[in-house]
């Protein structure tokens, strides 16, 4: 059996190594050494050979034995099958959410956007993306699905890139309205409204960045 402090230092390993390929801080194209990484996380390079291999299966790293281990490029098809991926399982998030949330959760949502904006007009991406993702995740709460929020988990780092590209371009103004329209559509429930909005965020992200 797997110890406990195997298994959390693995996480550690696979938390940050991901959050600094997200952020930019590993560059696509970076190579990825596990005695650099190691000595940097002050890790041993068991846990960090098993993030590498998970952040691989994930998409994040490419490896090419007795070669290479880099993180990915940020790749226009992939983004586009992440979000494609994503917008799903919040369509499923929106139905089931529409005409269903509270007062505080449609006021949280007001606030979170109300943020979201207030960063994209700072040129704060970090406070952005926060903000997002809290938007979201509202719904996603609701739902209720742990497979529909495993498989968001597992695929919003793949776009995660893109979207930095998204809140410092002059499109995420866009965004700001869109987060309006469908936080109204679910207070209004009106689930088409709602649908059709949920759609065009995700696929606002693809087609609003030069890849």
């Amino acid at each position: 059996m797997e110890s406990i402090g195997r298994h959390l230092l693995r996480d550690a390993a696979y938390q940050r190594i991901r959050g600094a390929i997200v952020d930019g801080t590993l560059a696509p194209g970076a190579a990825l050494r596990p005695d650099e990484l190691a000595e940097r996380l002050g890790l041993s390079r068991a846990p960090i050979r098993e993030a590498i291999a998970r952040l691989t299966g994930e998409g994040l790293v490419e490896t090419k034995p007795q070669s290479y281990t880099r993180v990915t490029e940020v790749v226009a098809k992939e983004v586009e099958d992440a979000a494609a991926v994503l917008g799903a399982m919040h369509d499923l998030a929106v139905r089931h959410a529409t005409g269903k949330l509270t007062a505080a959760q449609l006021g949280a949502m007001r606030e979170a956007n109300a943020r979201f904006a207030a960063a994209v007009a700072a040129g704060d991406v970090e406070a952005a993306l926060a903000a997002d993702d809290d938007v979201h995740a509202i719904p996603l709460a609701a739902y209720g699905n742990a497979a529909a929020a495993g498989t968001v988990e597992r695929y919003t780092p793949l776009v995660r890139r893109a979207e930095r590209l998204l809140f410092t371009s002059p499109q995420a103004s866009r965004s700001v309205r869109l987060h309006d329209d469908l936080i109204e559509a679910l207070a209004a429930d009106d689930p088409a409204r709602a649908l059709a909005v949920n759609a065009e965020i995700w696929g606002h992200l693809h087609h609003s960045v030069d890849l």
